[in-house]
């Protein structure tokens, strides 16, 4: 009931062919792990961010029989690797900072979004070869309406799920995120638990004691390092909001850093 012609274009998904034919690659790098006998490669599916790595995305996706299985966690992106069984879904979900791409590797499928969970009113039937982007915000869901595995991988920036992340099945995925949001000390937010916010954050930590230390008055310190905090939790790294806030500040764009500055 939801069958879109291929002509049709929408900014959200593009079908985008990946014919090899005819193809001559200069060289091959194989991760670690990998089985190159009778050219079929046999991939070791772990997480090998933040080094510089190269794979057969392809060949990987369509080995993966997990629900998630994290392929690539740096500090700005991450990969993982999908399987939905037929009938099964990613389960509705909303990602308020981190954009989504996702593209399908084999079977079939349909995705919902919108702004609102109650209001789903982007929907199209995707299949092998399609790419589905996901603006940060937006509610969604992809369900497998085939007979066979829904193989897809998934790009968030920034990560969104901790370094090393394997769900084998969907119920383990959900008990994870249950687990990760009712305390334990493992609250996950945006890809991160709260110690390794902590060490993420500690140049802005430094640079605030710096401060402190050459005598700026407190107000002025609290309202730069809130900001940066509010800039890095957007997704700036927290160099680059330490060098903005100070911009800010500097080229009198903020009137109200420099009046407290002088305070």
């Amino acid at each position: 009931m939801y069958y879109v012609p291929h002509m049709y274009q929408c900014p959200h998904y593009v079908h985008v062919p990946m014919c090899t034919c005819g193809r001559q690659y200069p060289y091959q790098a194989f991760p670690q792990g990998t089985d190159i006998s009778n050219n079929v490669e046999n991939i070791l599916l772990r997480d090998y961010g933040p080094k510089p790595y190269v794979v057969n995305i392809n060949e990987a996706t369509k080995q993966n029989d997990t629900y998630r299985t994290a392929l690539w966690t740096g500090d700005h992106l991450q990969v993982t690797l999908m399987s939905l069984n037929p009938g099964e879904d990613i389960g509705l979900e909303m990602h308020p900072n981190v954009d989504q791409f996702l593209r399908i590797e084999q079977g079939q499928g349909i995705v919902q979004m919108g702004k609102r969970r109650d209001q789903l009113n982007f929907q199209r039937n995707v299949y092998d070869d399609f790419a589905i982007l996901i603006p940060a915000g937006t509610w969604h869901n992809l369900t497998n309406t085939g007979n066979e595995p829904l193989r897809l991988y998934s790009i968030y920036a920034p990560p969104n799920h901790p370094f090393g992340t394997v769900h084998e099945t969907k119920a383990e995925a959900l008990a994870a995120e249950e687990e990760h949001s009712h305390g334990n000390g493992n609250t996950d937010i945006s890809g991160r638990t709260p110690d390794e916010w902590v060490r993420y954050t500690e140049y802005l930590v430094d640079e605030g004691l710096e401060d402190v230390k050459r005598g700026i008055n407190a107000t002025h310190i609290l309202q730069e390092f809130i900001l940066m905090g509010v800039l890095v939790g957007k997704g700036y790294s927290p160099q680059k909001a330490y060098e903005t806030v100070e911009e800010w500040e500097r080229t009198g764009e903020s009137k109200l850093l420099q009046q407290s500055k002088n305070m």
